[in-house]
């Protein structure tokens, strides 16, 4: 879901900066262009999607990776396998 996110956000960005040039231009609040302001905000939305796809993957990914792992050593039922 992070990712979609991120991916929508930087889409709408793109959209907005060719269809709407003039928009990206004006001067936002502190005095930067309106696009500037919004290109330098997608790394914030990156790292938090990098960083929801850590926890989730840390939290679901990772305890299946273990049992699978486990399963193809044979540690669950005794058998050695390679």
């Amino acid at each position: 879901m992070a990712t979609f996110a991120a991916l929508g956000y930087f889409a709408v960005f793109l959209t907005l900066t060719v269809r709407l040039p003039s928009l990206m231009s004006r001067p936002a609040p502190g005095g930067l262009p309106t696009g500037l302001l919004l290109a330098v905000a997608q790394l914030p939305v990156t790292w938090l999607a990098v960083i929801l796809y850590e926890f989730t993957a840390r939290r679901y990914v990772d305890p299946l990776a273990r049992r699978v792992r486990r399963y193809a050593c044979g540690a669950d039922d005794g058998e050695g396998r390679p």
